[in-house]
């Protein structure tokens, strides 16, 4: 039994760092999707670095590897909701730090460059400890994105949301307080992975998205130049 859980927990790990979204801007641009932006390896870079599209597909791919934990659990066991909240958050884990993208720097010390900040991979693993939590958590973020504007805080209300949801169904009996944990655990990894867009959102210096982002750039195109 312990090496089924060292399995599952592995597993998910292994899974959470693949980096779907550094592949799919290499395939669409040639480019490295390391080098745009915030250098990060989610879907809003993967956006920056090859449109749409690509975006999409990277955010997809990324909440699919938390609902994948809730696969490996069924398939590797034991079952146990202690089990399920600890591989959704190691699939976190990997998003964040994926071992795939372990490099040497120039000092010769060993780093990780290009993890996501967590939010889909976030959602994917509600999703997998209760499906029905998309249709808490998907709505709230999407009008954070689209109109308050930026993608790290869609990101946190994510990790935030998924904890409030699990907190309101263990109150009421409908579910499992490790969950809880899930979500607590989500939300401290998100916010660590986000230290630098809270500092420029508090700056007041962070990039903008969705329409506000979009009214932006409008603002800032001159006469002629769309």
């Amino acid at each position: 039994m312990t090496g089924s859980i060292i399995a599952v927990l592995l597993l998910s790990y292994l899974i959470g760092g693949l980096p779907f979204g550094w592949l799919i801007v290499k395939i669409a641009s040639g480019r490295d999707l390391r080098t745009v932006a915030s250098g990060r390896t989610g879907g809003t870079n993967a956006m920056r670095a090859a449109g749409f599209l690509a975006g999409f597909l990277t955010a997809v791919m990324d909440v699919l590897k938390g609902v994948s934990t809730a696969w490996l659990v069924s398939w590797l066991g034991p079952e146990s909701d202690w089990l399920r909240a600890v591989a959704a958050l190691m699939a976190m884990v990997g998003q964040i730090f994926p071992i795939y993208m372990l490099e040497r720097r120039e000092d010769g010390r060993l780093h990780i460059r290009g993890g996501g900040a967590g939010g889909a991979t976030a959602l994917g693993g509600a999703i997998a400890l209760w499906a029905s939590s998309a249709w808490f958590i998907v709505p709230v973020a999407f009008l954070v994105y689209v109109f308050v504007g930026y993608a790290s805080l869609t990101t946190i209300t994510i990790a935030a949301g998924a904890l409030l949801t699990f907190i309101v169904r263990a109150a009421l009996g409908a579910g499992p307080w490790q969950h809880i944990l899930y979500g607590v655990g989500a939300l401290l990894m998100v916010l660590y992975a986000l230290i630098p867009n809270i500092q420029r959102l508090r700056a007041g210096t962070e990039r903008k998205v969705g329409l506000r982002g979009y009214l932006q750039k409008r603002r800032q195109t001159p006469p002629g130049g769309r």
